[in-house]
Parts: C-alpha cells; sequence; structure tokens
C-alpha cells in the first residue's frame, strides 16, 4: 500500500473512532441527571432528587447553595435533618441536624447564615406542641447556635429576613389557628420586639420578601380545610401593613420565593373530599397589582421547600398529595427577564 493509502486509512480510523467517543458521551449525558444550565426560560426542568423524602419542610438559599431542614420524613414521625443542595455542581450533602425535630418550622437566610424558627414538635396529631425557639446555623463551622426564645411559640407561619432583622407572622398556636402577632428578632442586638398584627390571622401561608416588604400569601383559617387568596404586605420603615390583589387560586401549605425580581406562588392543597395538590404557579406584576399565569408545575406538592437564584426558581421534597406524603423531587422553572 503505498504512503497516500495508508494515510487515508489511518484518517478513516480516526474519524471513525471520534464517533464512536462522541455516541458514547452523548448517551452517558443522556443518563445523567439534567444539569442547572439546561433549560430555556418559562420552562420546567428536574435535577438530581434530594436524599430525603419528606414533607412540610423549610428552605432557604446562601450563596450557591440551597439548605433544607425538618419536615415528616418517610421513614417516619419529625426530623430535624439538614441537608444542602450545591446548585453549580447539582450535587446533595447531609449536614449536621438542628438539635431539635420539628415539622412546619419557618426558615430563612441572612448574612450567610440560616435560621430556623418555631415550627411543630413531635407529638402526632393537631394538638402538636409548638416551638417558640430560634437557632442559627453556620455553614462554615457546621455548627448550630440557641438564640433567644421567641414571645410566641407557633408554627406554619411566616418567617422572613430584611436587612439584620428576622420577621415571625401568623402561623397558628397551641390554640389558636389564626394567629395575628408580628414578631421582629433583631440580629444584632439579639433581642424580640413586637411589631404591628397581620390583618389576617391565617396558618400554612406562603411568604418571602419583594422590594424590601415582607409579602404573606394565601394560607387558612382552620386546622384543615379553607385555603386563602389573602395577600399582605408589611412595609417595615412605615411600620405599616398593605393589602395586595388576591391570589387567582386559593392555596395553602403552599410556598413562595422571588425569582428575577419577580415573586411567584406554587404549590399547595385543596383539602377535603376529592382534595388534591395545586399545580397552578402565579407570578404577581407589582405596577399592575395583578397575578398571572406560569407553566404548571410537573408535580405539583404541598409542604414543599422553594428558593431561587437570579431567574431560576427551585422546588424541593414536599407532598405529592394532600396530608402525609412524600417526595424527594428538585424540580426548576427558568423565568424570562
Amino acid at each position: 500500500m503505498t504512503r497516500a493509502g495508508r494515510a487515508r486509512l489511518g484518517l478513516a480510523a480516526a474519524i471513525a473512532l471520534l464517533a464512536t467517543v462522541a455516541a458514547l458521551a452523548l448517551a452517558a449525558r443522556g443518563s445523567e441527571p439534567e444539569r442547572p444550565s439546561g433549560r430555556g426560560s418559562d420552562s420546567w426542568g428536574a435535577l438530581t432528587p434530594s436524599p430525603l423524602e419528606r414533607t412540610e419542610v423549610g428552605a432557604a438559599r446562601i450563596g450557591d447553595r440551597v439548605y433544607v431542614v425538618g419536615g415528616y420524613i418517610a421513614s417516619g414521625g419529625t426530623t430535624g435533618r439538614l441537608v444542602r443542595y450545591d446548585i453549580s455542581e447539582d450535587r446533595w450533602t447531609e449536614l449536621r441536624p438542628l438539635p431539635i425535630e420539628v415539622n412546619h418550622p419557618g426558615v430563612t437566610a441572612a448574612g450567610g447564615r440560616l435560621y430556623v424558627h418555631g415550627g411543630n414538635l413531635p407529638a402526632g396529631g393537631q394538638g402538636e406542641p409548638k416551638s417558640r425557639r430560634l437557632y442559627r446555623y453556620d455553614p462554615a463551622g457546621n455548627r448550630w447556635r440557641r438564640l433567644p426564645d421567641a414571645p410566641t411559640a407557633r408554627a406554619a407561619h411566616a418567617f422572613v429576613a430584611i436587612g439584620a432583622k428576622l420577621y415571625a407572622a401568623g402561623g397558628y398556636s397551641e390554640h389558636d389557628f389564626q394567629l395575628r402577632k408580628l414578631e421582629v428578632y433583631d440580629t444584632e442586638r439579639r433581642r424580640w420586639q413586637r411589631g404591628p398584627a397581620m390583618p389576617t390571622g391565617r396558618n400554612h401561608v406562603g411568604a418571602t420578601v419583594l422590594g424590601g416588604r415582607m409579602v404573606v400569601t394565601g394560607g387558612r383559617p382552620g386546622a384543615i380545610a379553607g385555603g386563602q387568596t389573602t395577600v399582605e404586605s408589611y412595609d417595615p420603615g412605615r411600620r405599616r401593613w398593605t393589602s395586595l390583589a388576591p391570589l387567582a387560586t386559593a392555596r395553602s401549605g403552599h410556598a413562595a420565593a422571588v425569582a428575577a425580581g419577580r415573586l411567584v406562588v406554587l404549590g399547595g392543597e385543596e383539602l377535603g373530599e376529592g382534595g388534591t395538590t395545586i399545580e397552578q404557579v402565579e407570578v404577581y406584576d407589582p405596577a399592575a397589582d395583578a397575578w398571572g399565569p406560569l407553566p404548571e408545575m410537573v408535580t405539583p406538592r404541598h409542604g414543599l421547600g422553594a428558593a431561587a437564584r437570579g431567574v431560576r426558581l427551585f422546588t424541593v421534597e414536599g407532598g405529592p398529595q394532600p396530608g402525609l406524603a412524600y417526595s424527594s423531587a428538585l424540580e426548576y422553572l427558568d423565568l424570562g427577564r
């Protein structure tokens, strides 16, 4: 064979080898979980599921990581387990658990630390004792620290951070399902103060921060039934509550978060005969004071955690059916700007 013939044969073999390698790489990628850089705007995608199947959890983001804590766990009872999702690496890590076991806790983040407040203590049934404790988690040291207890023991409430202050509103206590109390914890002075009461007492609410104000969405007035469309906003500077346009869908046990500067409410449950979880997703337009639709959830859930980074909204764990049902799902929605 001539030198030219041998060269052509070698080139053909190299091309065939490259094609085989490319095909194997594509097949491998097809079996892997979808990475965060995957989808376009206004579409849902799935990521690596949580290592735990839970419901009635709390979640918050710190930097490139989402922390999920507490809840009812599928293996039985209430838990204090804490897991972390690394957004850039699509990977989960289990961390030091919360010192107590709680479900329906309030969870938020401020100053690079995670805060967990209140929740139901293990007991079973609607008579579960409530916690008034406040804990702070330091990611750098993987350590928890107990801070001063809140004046009111509560669960299924709004709990957000604005600047150096934490705001707890609504929820339910052992004797009151329509708490209106607003209590504010100053992380610098390490003390609680009372704020003006929320106009509409309710539990199983959604809560987030939009434009420096706490927004509390939906909820229910009693132990089980009665999803609401109520939306109320609290301005810390003016110490004043304001009613916003109601949700299009009455819901409780849902989640709220801000992605791409847009307030999104999703999930929850409709209880009673023929009850179901809620697939509708709503986005708020502050200029028009109106709600509009977004793509429906792939896995509708209640008792789920939600967090956002940039245009990406994450939903994690929660119950795919009303009542005690469990999921490890981690799904995301990309919002167009």
